[in-house]
């Protein structure tokens, strides 16, 4: 899509997708973070979640993917930014996250176009895990 293409007010449900394990586990290798919440069972057992959860960003990453999936990012010049991020709820091993995605603002720059995408992350259950406004710097059609 290029900039001409998001209007505002136009939204988007992305198909879902269960984070696995081995997600979990990639994501420590790759980052570094290898804090016990997420891979230490006996551990994560008397946290506030009873259980291992899987890395806030590893969400927000997934949500990244949505976007290709959707088709959004064909013409995106440079993820330019996130506005109101919010860790709402946890996300385990064998949830299955989805995003719904608001056409919020619109902004016309000299060499690119600015459109800001308001989500909300949801598990399988329907309850919100993840909400921001993301900025995407966006191709113009024609020049």
């Amino acid at each position: 899509m290029y900039f001409e293409d998001f209007q505002e007010g136009s939204e988007f449900l992305t198909p879902g997708r269960t984070v696995t394990e081995t997600d979990i586990v990639n994501f420590a290798g790759v980052s570094g973070d290898f804090t016990s919440i997420h891979l230490d069972e006996t551990v994560a057992k008397s946290s506030p979640f009873g259980t291992r959860i899987a890395h806030g960003v590893l969400t927000l990453s997934i949500v990244t993917g949505f976007w290709w999936r959707l088709g959004i990012t064909d013409h995106v010049v440079a993820f330019y930014g996130i506005d109101k991020l919010r860790f709402t709820r946890p996300v385990r091993p064998g949830d299955t996250i989805r995003a719904r995605i608001r056409v919020v603002g619109r902004e016309r720059r000299e060499r690119f176009g600015l459109v800001t995408l308001a989500h909300e992350v949801l598990n399988q259950e329907g309850e919100a895990v993840l909400v921001f406004d993301a900025k995407l710097a966006v191709k113009y059609r024609e020049g």
